[in-house]
């Protein structure tokens, strides 16, 4: 299986488990050339919520939201920046979520929702 082809069955597997946990989605995959991609953008009560999606066969390394590190939080930030402008809505209330789902190839797997995973530094 390729690896977009991967990531789209995470993303899949997290939209459904973000529904039913009241989330409107709103859009996904949305790119940024040179600064990457946010996964899924929501809706939850007054918030914008930028979703980031893991997927991992196993905790072998550690669990799929540990490898959002400050890195790819910064990237993720600034695509979501662009994102709000983009559609005018920089005076909304965000928060950025990440999703992270251990499975294996039998279908099984555990999904865990971190609301508010991190925080936007100040110097954005």
């Amino acid at each position: 299986m390729l690896k977009r082809d991967i990531g789209n069955k995470g993303e899949l597997i997290a939209v459904k488990h973000l529904k039913k946990k009241g989330y409107k989605i709103i859009e996904r995959n949305f790119n940024v050339p040179g600064m990457g991609e946010i996964d899924i953008v929501a809706k939850k009560k007054d918030y914008l919520v930028f979703v980031e999606v893991r997927l991992r066969k196993n905790t072998l390394h550690g669990s799929g939201a540990e490898t959002v590190d400050i890195f790819k939080q910064k990237k993720l930030i600034k695509a979501a920046l662009m994102y709000m402008k983009t559609n005018s809505l920089m005076n909304v209330p965000v928060r950025f979520d990440v999703v992270s789902i251990t499975g294996n190839a039998e279908g099984e797997y555990s999904l865990e929702i971190i609301e508010n995973a991190f925080e936007v530094p100040s110097q954005f």
